[in-house]
């Protein structure tokens, strides 16, 4: 009697709804030329002031840009199976959708607008961008894979809020796949018609405005 093989574990997709070999190069730029000026500054100062003081006004003027481009060049998100894995400065979060207790469609208004998928799951909390947009009406949204195998997470979840949204992503799937214009696709439908409330401030889209999206 043999063994039955043990199935293959999911393959992590990358949710970045930029893609990191995009900005890596111009971060890793950014941060070395950040600590370049910050070591002329401290031998410059060096000249007039103790060295003490040269390093410190040195690292006060270097190492903010620095340290903030090593650690937007950090940060990913995946998603494997059901399970979203966040990587931070410092840590990695994980939170399992399926096991999601509250789920939400946020819009953040703007000149460059932003739509993202909240989840909420015991006591962590993950967002997830789904897509921006400009005034002008060109904008991002996040890949083909990454809308499917999200919605296909969240279609495990037994919250209706879960199946809402992962409807509204298969919507969006449907779009994209028949090349629709971005009128017609629910994301960018969702973000009109929060600019058309004239908020600034984040909308939480209700399960009316979902559903109607979906």
């Amino acid at each position: 009697m043999t063994d039955e093989p043990k199935p293959e574990p999911p393959q992590p997709i990358g949710l970045d709804l930029i893609a990191p070999e995009m900005y890596t190069p111009m971060l890793r730029r950014l941060a070395l030329a950040a600590i370049g000026i910050g070591i002329g500054m401290a031998l410059l100062l060096a000249l007039a002031v103790p060295w003490l003081y040269a390093v410190a006004a040195g690292l006060v003027l270097g190492a903010p840009t620095a340290l903030y481009a090593l650690a937007v060049q950090r940060r990913r998100i995946w998603l494997a199976g059901t399970v979203i894995r966040a990587r931070r400065i410092f840590g990695t979060r994980r939170l399992d959708v399926a096991e999601a207790t509250g789920v939400e469609i946020l819009v953040f208004p703007g000149r460059l607008s932003r739509i993202v998928l909240r989840v909420t799951a015991g006591g962590a909390r993950q967002v997830v961008p789904l897509a921006m947009y400009t005034d002008a009406g060109s904008g991002r949204e996040l890949h083909i894979l990454g809308l499917r195998k999200l919605a296909d997470a969240l279609a495990a979840s037994p919250l209706a809020a879960a199946l809402a949204v992962s409807g509204m992503l298969v919507g969006q799937l449907r779009a994209e796949a028949r090349d629709a214009v971005l009128e017609e696709r629910p994301l960018f439908r969702a973000v009109q018609s929060v600019r058309a409330r004239d908020s600034v401030q984040p909308v939480v889209l209700s399960d009316r405005d979902i559903a109607a999206l979906g």
